[in-house]
């Protein structure tokens, strides 16, 4: 038994009910609190609001988020749902709106021919196909992301980086009993609340 929990430093965290001293997976993407997150009927993926004024999609499998959406307008989401057919998922934010927003974004809503079926599926196939080139894997990577949230992400890149650089240091002119090497899923766990 599984469950996703969302927490103020921007990480939504993944433990397993019978081993709770430290996370199974680390949800990253966000750049500030987790404010709420509900799971898709198929159990398959989880959809997280946060304060940063996005809402992201992630695979209950993998550490980076899968979609991304925004508007200018949108404030901090308070709450997200997904809707029971899977296709949807409805936010509400602090700007007293709720928006609906297709789960797959690249998916029409219209209904198609036998034709567009056989392309869309072969053209998924070509993108699960190559997903590993790295420029194949670069644009499918890509999203469009506002500038603030561009900015906060660069700075806490160059801050995971710098501490990283720091521990290494330590390490390398220090005993390893003084400073051993702990993983990212039980650092959190470590910290006490006060």
């Amino acid at each position: 038994m599984n469950f996703v929990i969302g927490n103020e430093n921007a990480n939504c965290y993944t433990f397993d009910m019978r081993k709770l001293d430290q996370a199974k997976l680390i949800h990253k993407d966000h750049v500030s609190a987790i404010l709420d997150i509900d799971f898709a009927p198929t159990g398959r993926e989880f959809v997280a609001g946060s304060f940063d004024k996005t809402i992201r999609i992630f695979p209950f499998n993998d550490g980076r988020s899968r979609e991304i959406y925004h508007t200018k307008r949108m404030q901090q989401v308070n709450s997200v749902l997904y809707l029971n057919d899977a296709k949807y998922i409805v936010s509400g934010s602090e700007d007293t709106n709720l928006r609906i927003w297709k789960s797959n974004a690249s998916e029409q809503l219209k209904p198609m021919v036998p034709r567009e079926k056989e392309s869309l599926a072969y053209h998924q196939k070509l993108k699960q196909k190559f997903k590993h080139n790295p420029e194949i894997r670069r644009i499918l990577r890509h999203r469009h992301l506002p500038s603030l949230i561009l900015k906060k992400k660069n700075i806490g890149h160059i801050q995971r980086e710098s501490r990283f650089k720091k521990d290494q240091n330590v390490r390398i002119n220090n005993r390893i009993e003084d400073r051993p090497f702990i993983p990212q899923r039980t650092k959190d766990m470590d910290k006490k609340m006060e």
